[in-house]
């Protein structure tokens, strides 16, 4: 009796385990139905769309700017011819020196006194290798910049800063031929160690003053001059100018602010025709070095006044202070000068006068400068 007990319990654990599996079965079926269905719902609501492979992130080298600011760079030569025959032609370097590529139709900002007057002509070696003859389209003594121009088109050329956003003590990088070619595109790193400075230059016997120029201290010499001097962005803020040669870490650069209205008509027009004032000043920081008794609060300050200019007859003499022109106030000879740069010859400009503590306002119709 006990026997037949336990054996029936058996049977009904062995059918309770059987349904169980059946149910669980048709549990795991419904389940499988319903992630099915669901599955086409979510294909039809909603559109299939393959993801684009991620953009490569580009990276730039922190020095890239200086390199992109090397390949604007050219080698500037002047020859004299020293002996002519019938059967050849000697010719000696008289000038060396660098050069920066500002457009890209072959306009090369380079000094005055490397590449000589207006019309004069020259030879240009681009950091290819590619040489021309350049002819000088610009030039100002007074500030030591030229303008050259070679053939050629799509040049790569160098980015245009401000100066005026300039600030003392930021790093700056001058570039140039050193010593000639054999050292070309030299990099030297300084910094801004001064603004507006003036410098007062004694050559062949001629006492002239160099106004508004940057100095910094990095390294320039013999062969840099014309090159550029660029700030961290790898943009032209001036030109190497000139070194204070019994001093170390003394060096000049022209600013490029200047000489912007210049180059602005060179890419709007395709020439320059240079206004003429006919005036040659100071700037108020310059005054100290030719009279200690005498000083003046703002304006230029009007040394010399030319007889073919068109100022000589309009009453303006050595001495008068010029505080504005065409209602614009005026500290410094590049202050001017730039206004200048911005008129047609014909164009007139009023001229705030003071002399005597009293003010006069001037009429001046600009000649040209040829």
């Amino acid at each position: 009796m006990y026997y037949e007990n336990i054996k029936e319990k058996k049977r009904k654990n062995i059918m309770a385990i059987f349904f169980m599996v059946i149910i669980i079965a048709l549990l795991t079926s419904i389940n499988l139905r319903i992630q099915l269905i669901n599955e086409k719902n979510i294909q039809g609501d909603y559109s299939v769309q393959k993801l684009e492979n991620p953009k490569e992130e580009v990276i730039v080298g922190e020095y890239d700017f200086i390199r992109e600011a090397c390949d604007t760079i050219v080698g500037i030569s002047k020859l004299k011819t020293i002996e002519k025959d019938l059967i050849e032609e000697k010719s000696q370097i008289i000038g060396q020196g660098s050069g920066v590529i500002i457009t890209d139709n072959g306009y090369i900002l380079t000094n005055h006194h490397l590449v000589g007057n207006k019309y004069s002509s020259c030879y240009v070696t681009l950091s290819n290798g590619k040489k021309f003859d350049g002819n000088v389209i610009w030039s100002d003594e007074n500030i030591d910049l030229s303008i050259v121009k070679v053939p050629g088109a799509a040049l790569k050329h160098i980015e245009l800063g401000e100066t005026e956003n300039t600030k003392l003590g930021e790093d700056v990088y001058a570039i140039g031929n050193p010593i000639g070619f054999e050292f070309q595109r030299t990099v030297t790193k300084g910094i801004v160690s001064g603004l507006n400075r003036t410098i007062k230059i004694e050559e062949n016997g001629k006492l002239s003053y160099m106004e508004d120029l940057i100095q910094t201290d990095a390294t320039i010499n013999t062969g840099n001059s014309g090159g550029a001097l660029i700030n961290n962005k790898g943009e032209l803020i001036g030109i190497n100018t000139i070194k204070i040669t019994d001093a170390v870490g003394i060096g000049f650069a022209v600013p490029i602010d200047i000489v912007k209205p210049i180059i602005d008509k060179l890419i709007n027009t395709g020439k320059f025709e240079e206004a003429y004032l006919g005036i040659y000043g100071y700037d108020r920081e310059v005054i100290p070095y030719l009279d200690g008794d005498f000083e003046i609060e703002n304006g230029i300050y009007v040394d010399t006044v030319s007889v073919d200019g068109p100022v000589f007859d309009s009453g303006i003499i050595s001495g008068d202070i010029i505080t504005k022109i065409d209602g614009v106030d005026l500290n410094k000879m590049s202050d001017l000068r730039k206004y200048i740069y911005s008129k047609k010859p014909g164009e007139k400009v009023k001229l705030t006068v003071h002399r005597k503590f009293k003010d006069y306002v001037v009429e001046v119709k600009l000649g040209t400068n040829i």
